[in-house]
C-alpha cells in the first residue's frame, strides 16, 4: 500500500522530535501532504521546539490515525528544513495553497525522508479478533458524538 493511501482518512497527525539530549516532544499537525517520492511534508507554523529539535535531531516519528476507524500510521524517519530562502520554498508553500488558503503564514517546511512505515490499530482489534471496521466505527461515534460527552464532536467548515 502506498503512503498517500494510508494517509487519506487522516484529517490530524503528530510529529515527535527530541532534542540532542532525548528530550522529547510532540505537536499535532492539521496540514501535511505525502510527496510521490514517499515524502512527507509538513508546513511549520508555529512549532519552534519542533524546529528546534530538528535542527539538533533530523530523526522524526509521525503518527496519525483515523478516528472512526482506530486505525492509522506510524512513520519513522528523518527531517530536513527548507527555510523560505530555498528555492524550492514557493513550489511547497503553493502544493499548500488549497489546504492553507492564506490562514497561516508557513515559516519553514519539515521535509520527512520515510524510513519506515507501520501500520497502527486500537487495542480492540487485538483483544477481540471478530471486531470488525464498521463495529469499531459504530463504536467510536457511539463514543464521540454523545451530547453529554466530553468529546463531542462539533460540525465546522473548517474552522
Amino acid at each position: 500500500m502506498h503512503l498517500q493511501d494510508l494517509f487519506q482518512d487522516i484529517v490530524l497527525c503528530w510529529l515527535a522530535t527530541a532534542n540532542k539530549q532525548g528530550q522529547p516532544n510532540v505537536s499535532p499537525k492539521e496540514m501535511f501532504l505525502i510527496k510521490p517520492n514517499n515524502e512527507l511534508l509538513i508546513p511549520n507554523i508555529a512549532s519552534s521546539k519542533s524546529l528546534m529539535n530538528i535542527v539538533e535531531n533530523p530523526k522524526v516519528c509521525v503518527s496519525g490515525i483515523n478516528i472512526w476507524k482506530q486505525k492509522g500510521i506510524q512513520c519513522k524517519g528523518e527531517a530536513t528544513i527548507v527555510n523560505p530562502q530555498q528555492t524550492n520554498f514557493k513550489d511547497l508553500e503553493s502544493d499548500f495553497k488549497s489546504l492553507n488558503k492564506g490562514r497561516f503564514r508557513i515559516q519553514h517546511f519539515f521535509q520527512i525522508k520515510i524510513t519506515s512505515i507501520k501500520e497502527i490499530t486500537a487495542p480492540s482489534y487485538f483483544f477481540y479478533p471478530n471486531t470488525e471496521e464498521e463495529d469499531q466505527i459504530k463504536a467510536s461515534q457511539k463514543r464521540y458524538l454523545k451530547s453529554d460527552s466530553k468529546f463531542l464532536i462539533m460540525q465546522t467548515d473548517g474552522f
